[in-house]
């Protein structure tokens, strides 16, 4: 069952004065919209493959009711990314989307003749004031008012914008399919509903593995898709020798049975994610739907695979540009069931349209460690060491990066650009290891290959840190090459039947990419997730519309747009300062602590101390770096503290320096009326801090 696709909606903003301003503006405003709009059908495509379509409002947006005509042919197109253009000053309450859940940016052409840039800048300043932050795009060149061409600089920007805007728009209403739960005690494979649903919009649906166990046992698939499948199957694997002990070998009956489960895995977890329209066929209905799931995960370990082939050969196909039905989408899916690098999957292939590697951030061999070992020194982008990215079998055939771009290098190509002899060439790279039955004791098959070397490639992984959230790690660099023998040594220090890749990150002498050694020390997780090419500024763009922080990264800083967020307004009566910044951050954490997180204000006020220190540490030193500065000041809100003070302070019990903060903190707002509760917008970002105290 498949959902409509969103598209793009172009906005012409304009100056509303008429009797002779907007005449003058009217042609310049449409002809920028038509321009932006022609500029990203030529360059974007969905991840599925199909070309993107713009929508331009009929007439430009002059004031409300044009807005409102804009709003509703929008809601009529699907528009999922709001992309405003102009080349003048406009009525920025009158004229900006108010939609809050759409990303939202702002082209303010760079010329002389008109204020674009002051529209743009004003915009901007009212969307933050609303909560809708919205993405500035400014040529850094003055143009002529007669040029319709546009720069390369804001054409970057505009297409970097697009791709995250789809991507999020994209990902709203979705699902993630989580087959089991945690594999072997790994608590950061946790699947963490809160964040898929608060910060993707995905729903998470849970199913038991014994449901694929019920459709296998039951013949709840298609039967001759099956056939299909393993006559492919038949005539493209390549098996490598059984590495096990004898009394743990299967005979060749169990390793067919394995085998032909291990593929059938494949397309019961596909059905169970997209649907099969053919089970209605078979008076599975209910089946026959699926869970509309854009991305999934398999716990397997242990509860499965200690009975069961594991999901290795299943997930390396869906994550795979191509199967038995020939090249398609791949589909993101993760090994034990490690949601926060599935979602790394979906991220990178919402970005790209390619394949995702998921792989152990297994090893950091350093220089000095690699001669030790093989007596070979590492050069190129190796020369300061590599981090040896290899997994349990389940890695995308695309990594093996054997199909070659129009520059002869090696490339993951996008999916609707794979042939079938793409397909061909990356699995003569495969060769199918049996399981190590000691660890997986049902049996199964890992796949096996060495990515290319020379490849620039994208890292990322994605983790949760409690009372934070949601925390992300890019890193760029390359795929390396090693000579064979320096290879085989060291890949044979580990499991030489899985597939593996040689990394080397892009070093920036600072933080986590001081060098290699902390580019793994700072991954977070035992699980990364890469793709092809550079494409961290477009990864940097997706957190910051998905409000993700982005706690390391290696991006070369003209790709990066800062916006820094503060407070900048304080409080005086009769020339005095009364109440500052300071006090109003120690209240909203201390009342957001005491009523969303159940945090006692005296927890909450003895950190203090160190999150001052640690702002100054590690905060407030990119304000001068940054590109916006965003002012989450609200004056409404002083009212709203001071209705709360007083409750919080009655619920709770404070003694000692934290009731002498406390009442120091309050005395300073009671020349403020306080407000009632019910007047905080719904939408509005303060509800963070207050929004959920009854």
């Amino acid at each position: 069952m498949k959902t409509a696709l969103p598209t793009i909606g172009i906005r012409p903003t304009i100056d509303g004065r008429r009797l002779g301003v907007r005449e003058s503006l009217e042609d310049q405003t449409m002809n920028m919209a038509k321009a932006a709009a022609a500029l990203i059908e030529a360059n974007i495509r969905h991840a599925s493959g199909e070309p993107v379509k713009c929508v331009i409002a009929d007439t430009c947006i002059g004031g409300p009711a044009e807005a409102a005509a804009c709003a509703d042919k929008f809601k009529a197109n699907n528009v999922g990314v709001s992309l405003a253009v102009t080349p003048c000053w406009c009525y920025g309450s009158e004229t900006f989307d108010m939609d809050p859940f759409t990303p939202k940016a702002i082209w303010g052409f760079n010329g002389t003749e008109r204020p674009g840039a002051v529209y743009l800048a004003a915009a901007l300043a009212g969307l933050n004031q609303k909560g809708f932050p919205a993405f500035s795009i400014y040529g850094k060149d003055v143009q002529d008012a007669t040029d319709t061409s546009i720069p390369e600089d804001v054409a970057e920007k505009i297409l970097r914008f697009c791709r995250a805007g789809l991507t999020v728009a994209t990902l709203r209403g979705k699902g993630y399919l989580s087959i089991g739960g945690c594999s072997m005690g790994i608590a950061g494979s946790i699947v963490d509903q809160s964040f898929w649903e608060n910060y993707l919009g995905i729903r998470v649906q849970a199913v038991d593995m014994t449901e694929v166990r019920r459709r296998m046992d039951q013949k709840i698939y298609d039967e001759a898709e099956f056939d299909l499948a393993m006559q492919w199957a038949d005539s493209v694997f390549k098996f490598a020798e059984d590495k096990n002990r004898p009394d743990l070998k299967l005979d060749e009956a169990g390793r067919r049975k394995t085998f032909k489960e291990s593929v059938l895995m494949a397309m019961i977890f596909r059905d169970m994610m997209q649907g099969n329209p053919k089970l209605k066929k078979i008076d599975r209905e209910e089946e026959s739907l699926g869970y509309q799931a854009i991305a999934g995960g398999f716990q397997g370990q242990r509860h499965w695979t200690d009975f069961y082939p594991n999901g290795d050969i299943a997930e390396t196909l869906l994550n795979s540009t191509f199967d038995w039905n020939g090249p398609r989408a791949p589909l993101p899916f993760a090994t034990e069931n490690d949601s926060l690098n599935g979602a790394c999957l979906l991220f990178g292939y919402l970005l790209t349209g390619q394949a995702n590697v998921f792989a152990d951030v297994r090893t950091y061999w350093s220089p000095e460690a690699v001669k030790r070992v093989t007596g070979y020194t590492l050069e190129g982008h190796a020369k300061d060491g590599i981090i040896h990215l290899i997994n349990s079998g389940s890695a995308a055939l695309d990594g093996c990066m054997a199909c070659t771009g129009k520059d002869g290098q090696p490339v993951m190509k996008k999916h609707w650009d794979v042939t079938p002899d793409d397909a061909k060439t990356m699995m003569e790279q495969a060769v199918w290891c049996p399981a190590n039955r000691e660890y997986f004791r049902g049996g199964g098959y890992s796949v096996h290959y060495v990515t290319r070397g020379g490849a620039p490639v994208t890292m990322m992984r994605l983790n949760i840190v409690k009372g934070l959230g949601p925390v992300l790690i890019v890193a760029e660099g390359w795929s390396v090459d090693l000579p064979a023998e320096v290879h085989k040594t060291l890949d044979e220090r580990t499991d030489p039947g899985w597939p593996t890749t040689w990394f080397a990150p892009r070093l920036t002498g600072k933080g986590a990419f001081t060098d290699v050694y902390s580019v793994m020390a700072n991954m977070g997780a035992n699980h990364g997730a890469f793709t092809y090419g550079h494409i961290g500024a477009d990864i940097l763009t997706l957190a910051s519309m998905l409000r993700i922080p982005v706690y390391a990264h290696n991006i070369p800083d003209d790709q990066i747009y800062r916006i820094y967020a503060g407070l900048r307004e304080e409080y005086c009566i009769d020339g005095r300062r009364v109440i500052n910044t300071q006090d109003i951050r120690l209240c909203r954490r201390t009342l957001r602590d005491a009523a969303a997180r159940g945090r006692s204000p005296a927890k909450t006020l003895s950190m203090w101390d160190r999150v001052l220190d640690g702002e100054t540490r590690y905060i407030k030193g990119f304000k001068t770096t940054a590109d916006f500065l965003l002012d989450t000041s609200f004056t409404y809100e002083l009212g709203l503290i001071s209705r709360l003070l007083g409750e919080v302070r009655r619920q709770f019990t404070l003694e000692g320096h934290n009731a002498e903060l406390w009442d120091e903190t309050a005395r300073r707002f009671e020349q403020v009326d306080p407000l009632p509760l019910e007047l905080l917008p719904a939408d509005s970002m303060l509800c963070e801090f207050y929004g959920s105290r009854t």
